[in-house]
């Protein structure tokens, strides 16, 4: 039986999205299967008494730096979005729309992207629409779907089931039970799946 990353995500944070430029072909190089697991940060936050670095000073300035070189070390596009923190609940809630309906991959591409590449203000649901749209995907069918008390419910449940496992932030892995916390923590995923 193959591994699985188990990887624990929001969009509203770029550190994993670095993380996502790199997990898909760390796993195909180990025949090990990637496993999306999203979660609302800020529920996360809320239930561990964790908060988001930027709030702190000089933590958020050496942050920004931090991920500037590892997006250079990874040779990946990577735009600090101008309009960050975002409220990521109706793309997370999305999540599991594009999951259901069969198209995740297209969905999850273009959020990260509009995130992170192209500096879109997701705050915005015209934005949010006009980015699943684009990506071919139903918009409208999208917006109602965010409405449904399942969906709602999935993602609190996600949320809770994160914080029960120990997870206090973004980008959170699992592999064979280990957790590793942090873009930066990447070669420890590796090493677990080569091991």
């Amino acid at each position: 039986m193959s591994k699985q990353v188990e990887f624990y995500f929001d969009y509203g944070s770029p550190n994993s999205y670095l993380a996502w430029t790199q997990l898909p072909d760390m796993c195909a190089r180990h025949g090990a299967e990637l496993v999306y697991k999203p979660m609302l940060l800020g529920g996360v936050f809320q239930a561990t008494g964790n908060q988001t670095p930027v709030n702190i000073e000089a933590k958020g300035a050496w942050m920004m730096g931090d991920m500037a070189r590892y997006a250079k070390k990874y040779g990946v596009v990577f735009v600090m979005n101008p309009y960050f923190i975002i409220n990521t609940l109706p793309t997370m809630r999305g999540v599991f729309w594009a999951q259901k309906t069969g198209v995740f991959d297209a969905y999850n591409t273009a959020i990260q992207k509009a995130m992170w590449e192209d500096g879109v203000d997701m705050n915005n649901p015209e934005e949010i629409g006009r980015v699943v749209t684009e990506a071919g995907l139903d918009a409208a069918a999208m917006a109602e779907a965010l409405q449904d008390g399942d969906i709602k419910k999935a993602l609190i449940d996600a949320t809770n089931e994160a914080a029960e496992r120990g997870i206090f932030g973004a980008p959170t892995m699992f592999v064979d039970g280990e957790m590793h916390f942090g873009q930066d923590r990447l070669h420890w995923v590796e090493d677990a799946l080569a091991g």
